[in-house]
């Protein structure tokens, strides 16, 4: 793994995501090196020649955290880099993200897939409006340990657990979603008594990575090669559909508190023409 300090003129950038105003993102490149992780663009602007998931630029800066524009914002925390990758462990630059947003009476999104999230229990109950997001696609670590090298299954939820018994909003994302592969009933079902709501999103394939997760299907999965054949080059999207109505169905039946981001693009659509709309009036 290649560690390197890189200096940044702030942390805060505007964000492009449907659930938040801005972001925070510590770090450049993720050591979690998530075979579907969409946040390998990144590579392409730094100078790296290791692939991705084998290096890390951990960000540096002169200026404080400008806290009077987050206040009332949504902050998430964070987009393309695990804010509780391993590196954070010893240059504790989420933990410092922290401290100085204790100030801030802004709205406060975490997504991780690390368990070590729990060293900062401390500060996170300081915050005055927070929640937490863990993701989860598999209660099989084999499966998990195939696609990624963040905690265990067991972890994930033991953290998930933990997060709600201090009283902090927890939620489980389950994302992204395989097709013929992640049991979502399942995971609701182990889940459904630490857990205040859940997020769903589909797996998107997009090169550099496509490729390599359809030939990993087709070794491991080999039955459902028509399937991923279909969906995702024959743009066949009959699968997700029928899946999305599943979900609603069994979230309506079982009460279950749920966000479905099966549609992002559609999503990000319709919330510039929201601020476009306010701008307007």
């Amino acid at each position: 793994m290649k560690e390197q300090t890189v200096h940044v003129n702030h942390l805060v950038t505007k964000s492009n995501l449907p659930v938040s105003d801005y972001v925070i993102n510590p770090y450049i490149g993720c050591p979690h090196g998530c075979r579907y992780c969409y946040a390998r663009f990144m590579k392409r602007f730094t100078k790296h020649e290791e692939a991705w998931g084998e290096f890390v630029d951990i960000k540096e800066t002169d200026e404080p955290l400008q806290i009077e524009k987050l206040e009332g914002k949504r902050v998430f925390l964070s987009s393309v880099t695990d804010p509780y990758n391993p590196a954070e462990e010893k240059y504790q630059k989420t933990r410092g993200i922290l401290q100085e947003l204790t100030a801030c009476d802004c709205f406060l999104s975490i997504s991780t897939r690390s368990s070590l999230i729990l060293r900062d229990i401390d500060l996170l109950k300081q915050m005055k409006h927070l929640t937490v997001s863990v993701s989860l696609n598999t209660l099989n670590e084999e499966f998990r340990e195939d696609m990624d090298h963040g905690a265990s299954t067991a972890d994930r939820l033991r953290t998930l657990k933990t997060l709600h018994e201090n009283g902090i909003y927890a939620i489980l994302f389950l994302s992204p979603i395989f097709p013929g592969i992640t049991d979502f009933k399942e995971i609701l079902e182990i889940s459904k008594d630490f857990t205040d709501h859940y997020w769903f999103e589909n797996l998107n394939l997009r090169e550099p990575f496509r490729s390599d997760i359809l030939a990993y299907i087709d070794q491991k999965y080999p039955h459902l090669h028509d399937l991923y054949e279909s969906i995702y080059k024959k743009k066949d999207m009959t699968y997700w559909q029928n899946y999305s109505a599943e979900i609603d169905q069994y979230c309506h039946t079982h009460s279950v508190s749920y966000t479905n981001f099966f549609y992002h693009s559609q999503l990000v659509r319709d919330r510039k023409a929201k601020e476009s709309s306010a701008r307007n009036t």
